[in-house]
Formats: structure tokens, sequence, C-alpha cells
């Protein structure tokens, strides 16, 4: 099935049989647009621009992305019970009108998949999750308890950079509570509309997300967004330039950076393991797991190409897991996984198929402290 997204003579020449397109494609799509899946949906992974003007753009003043996330509803007596059991996280723990970041694992401690829990109510959720295959999953281990868990057909843009927070305010007034903090979520109305948005992002950089459910006239919302952020010199942009910042910030990537066959741990993500809950999926095979790190950073004076192979002298040691050049760092970046935990910090390695050699560092590469996403001034010295 061809489906038509823009309007009368602008179709996307592909079948959505087995995923779903984005309700804003024809609001910026060209034909220089690159697609991509994730998490079964369509999304612009380039529209052909410059990937470096608009990184500073980003930085600089703020854009706005069509992002592929895909929110999963939990909700019902027994959401708590379900969702403590699937996550890591303790979720009796967050507050309703936050959202906490959660993995999930399998049984012998391998990441699942990883996301943004949001807490509406007592007994209702959102799992914004990353990609994969998820949903089976929950509705399976769901078997015998009061809940259901649905796919409530959000679709999700993220407006990012220093200036975000005030197309926030351009668009909807001032939220509540005020100031609107990092991690808080809440509802809101934009163009008339009532939204959901919470103070989150996948840039390292200041900014905020807005879902749009099916009751939601989807395109009168672009539209205000796009007029709130006219003031602000907001632009759209891919997930070219997203992507840079990510590494940048130390953001993970499930599926690439991360999967089933490491722990939290080795991809240096313990601290959203909390143990002290009583039982969850893989709690058992993390109390025994090796708690050492085999994830960091590389930086060199070339760009790490993904799939090559970490060599330290004619020994295989690694492999890089993702890569981008650095606008801020001026190096080549990228996330290497160590077949064995070491102090690899501040050796010198090489990767190959790459005419470059790298060190391994401790990432954040660029604000360590993560103070740009919380409204803080940065330190000079941290990018």
């Amino acid at each position: 099935m061809v489906r038509n997204y823009a309007d009368s003579h602008d179709v996307i020449p592909v079948s959505t049989k087995r995923f779903s397109a984005s309700p804003w494609f024809g609001k910026y799509r060209t034909d220089r647009t690159v697609l991509g899946i994730y998490s079964g949906r369509l999304y612009p992974l380039s529209l052909g621009d410059d990937p470096i003007e608009d990184y500073w753009h980003l930085r600089r003043h703020v854009t706005c992305f069509d992002v592929p996330e895909h929110p999963v509803e939990v909700s019902g007596p027994d959401a708590v019970r379900l969702l403590d059991l699937l996550l890591a996280r303790d979720v009796t723990k967050v507050p309703a009108g936050r959202a906490r970041y959660a993995l999930a694992c399998d049984d012998l401690g391998g990441i699942l998949m990883d996301g943004v829990l949001i807490r509406w109510s007592a007994d209702r959720f959102w799992y914004v999750m990353a990609d994969g295959d998820f949903l089976g999953w929950m509705r399976a281990h769901a078997r015998g308890l009061d809940v259901e868990v649905r796919d409530p057909d959000v679709w999700v843009l993220q407006i990012q950079g220093p200036r975000s927070l005030d197309v926030l305010r351009a668009a909807a007034g001032p939220m509540e509570p005020e100031p609107f903090p990092y991690f808080a979520a809440a509802t809101t109305h934009i163009g008339g509309q009532q939204v959901a948005v919470t103070r989150t992002g996948w840039t390292g950089e200041l900014g905020f997300e807005v879902y749009a459910g099916p009751d939601i006239d989807r395109d009168a919302l672009w539209d205000a967004l796009i007029v709130a952020g006219a003031p602000s010199q907001m632009r759209v942009s891919s997930l070219e330039c997203m992507g840079i910042r990510r590494i940048e910030a130390g953001i993970l990537d499930n599926g690439t950076d991360m999967d089933c066959a490491a722990t939290p741990y080795a991809v240096g993500l313990g601290a959203f393991v909390d143990l002290d809950k009583p039982d969850f999926i893989g709690r058992s095979a993390l109390v025994k797991a090796d708690r050492r790190r085999r994830l960091f950073g590389i930086s060199g004076d070339v760009t790490p190409v993904p799939g090559a192979t970490v060599l330290s002298g004619t020994e295989a040691i690694g492999v890089v897991k993702a890569g981008a050049w650095s606008p801020s760092t001026h190096t080549g970046i990228g996330y290497a996984l160590f077949h064995h935990p070491g102090a690899w910090v501040g050796e010198a390695v090489e990767a190959s198929d790459t005419r470059g050699s790298f060190v391994v560092v401790e990432p954040p590469f660029v604000d360590p402290e993560k103070r740009l996403a919380r409204g803080l001034p940065l330190d000079p010295e941290s990018g």
C-alpha cells in the first residue's frame, strides 16, 4: 500500500504495511529527504541540509525535530506492579507529573529496552520507548494482572536548544509547575489544543517534547509551534545533527550502542539499576554480574567508523559502536565496547579501516555535568 502524506502530487514511494509514517512529513519533506525506520516508525534521517550548520543552529538557537519515539500506555490498578517487574528502576518512587529514564532487562541481565517513563497519575503511565519490539514483551508479562497495555498512537516533536523554553512560553504561556523543571511532565494548551509536554530530549541541550495523540489536530499543532518559534529563529532539522549532539552528550542508542549482549553495568548505566527492589526481570543475574564498565568514549583526529575493530597493536580488543565528527571539540568521537573490562581510559588505540589513532576517554565529550539540559550556565572549559 502506497500512502500519500503530503498532497495529491507528493507521495512517499514506500509500503507502510509494517510501520507507520509521521503525520508531519508533508510539512517539511522534499526530494532530498532520506527516511529511516525506528521502533516501527518512519522518520527523517536526513533532510539534505548541512548537518554541521544545523548542529550550530541547534546549539545557539532552537530546532524542531520530528522524532520516532514510541509511547506505550500502561494503566490500571496493577500498572505499578507490572512496570516494577519490567523495569530495573523503582517505579514506586516516581511521583505523578515526573519522568524518569528507565531500563528494561532480560532474564540474563542484558539490556532489552531503554526509554523515558512518565507518570501521569497513580495508575497511568507512558513508557516512551526506543528502537525495538517491546510492546509484545509488556503484554506477555501483563497476563493475570489488572492492567491495560496499549499503543495510544502518540507522535512526538522535540524542541531543543538554548531558546527552546522561549518557544514553549510563546506557544503555551506559563507552565505548571513554574519554572518547568528538568524531567517534569504536564499538560498544557498549544494552539487551543490540550497536549502533553515533558522537559526532556535526546540532544543534551535545553529542551522539551510535545506529544500529540489521535484526538489532536496535528497539522494545527505543528503550525502553532512554528509560529511560536519564529521569533527565536526555530528551524526544522533531521536526526543528523541530533546524532552528533547525542554522542557528545554521552547519550546511548538502544540497538546501536547497547543491546541484550551487555548489562547496564557494562555500558555505564548501573546507576539506573535499583537492586533494592525485591524483584524485577534480570535482577538475579544483575546481582551476580560484573559491575565493571566496558563501553567508553574514544576521541581522535578522524571520525570512528561504526563496526570497526578496536586494536591495541595487532590485538582485537573491542568494536566501535558509534562515531561522529564533533564541531565543538574538533575531533572524531564515538563509543567503543571493549571485549573485557580494564583500565582503558587514557589508552591509545586504533581502529580497523580507519587511518588515525584514538585515545580512550570517559564520556560525555561535552558538558560532562549535563548543565545545558538543566538550563544552567555552562563551564567554558566543558564545551
